[in-house]
């Protein structure tokens, strides 16, 4: 547990050079504990939160803030304009992966929030899902074997990590990068040896990240906090229902 500490306190110093950043934030246990590993850095942090009107982040992120007690931020997401700005994200990172859209289309609004606060840093908790088994699909993995996990492992952090460059051309409009601490080549090589029984315990498994989760407690993260179950940026901040409605519309 200390060395995957001391490992993502590493990442973090070596990938986080402004001292003033904001941290894209929605509650769950990656981003809050990422939060609370750069304040206790000594960071100047802000958090970010984005969504629509009565969204789960915008509603969780408050809620495990009041614990935190660190500055937030919430941009909600205006329903009159979506469409517009969905289709421009898709002109500028030209795919139709609807996975790579969603979070481009929310890291859009992350960076215009920041640009607003004067912000041209913002910190993400990416790698985490891919590393320590978050994704529902490991469970279909892991009933087949330790190796299948291996291989999905290592195609999710190939798409995270070509996707966080679409992300990073969409925040440029802004003047704002996205860095991603826990995407970097040597956490990767660090997690990998953490054994999988650590991050998964079976097909059953549906909290998973068992080992981050752990962390997050010793790190005082709020336990409402450490021990949500994944919902994603795209379900949280209901863009992906809003860009699906958009779609059909257009």
């Amino acid at each position: 547990m200390n060395q995957l500490l001391d490992e993502i306190q590493r990442s973090i110093k070596t990938s986080v050079l402004d001292n003033s950043v904001g941290v894209a934030f929605s509650g769950g246990v990656d981003s809050t504990l990422v939060a609370k590993l750069l304040h206790d850095a000594g960071y100047d942090i802000q958090l970010l939160t984005i969504g629509f009107h009565d969204s789960h982040d915008i509603n969780f992120a408050k809620e495990v803030n009041e614990f935190l007690k660190f500055k937030h931020n919430i941009l909600e997401i205006e329903p009159e304009s979506f469409q517009e700005t969905s289709e421009k994200i898709h002109d500028i990172i030209k795919t139709d992966n609807l996975s790579w859209n969603e979070n481009s289309i929310a890291f859009y609004y992350v960076s215009k929030l920041a640009k607003n606060l004067g912000i041209s840093t913002v910190i993400t908790a990416n790698g985490i899902d891919e590393l320590f088994c978050g994704y529902n699909s490991y469970r279909e993995a892991i009933s087949i074997s330790e190796n299948e996990v291996q291989k999905m492992m290592d195609l999710k952090l190939k798409n995270e990590k070509e996707m966080m460059i679409a992300v990073n051309n969409v925040s440029s409009e802004f003047g704002v990068t996205i860095v991603q601490p826990l995407l970097t080549d040597s956490f990767i090589d660090f997690a990998k040896t953490i054994p999988i029984s650590k991050k998964i315990h079976g097909a059953d498994d549906l909290l998973r990240k068992h080992v981050i989760r752990e962390l997050a407690i010793e790190c005082n993260v709020p336990k409402i906090s450490a021990y949500k179950q994944k919902k994603a940026l795209q379900y949280g901040t209901q863009i992906h229902k809003s860009l699906l409605k958009s779609r059909k519309t257009s």
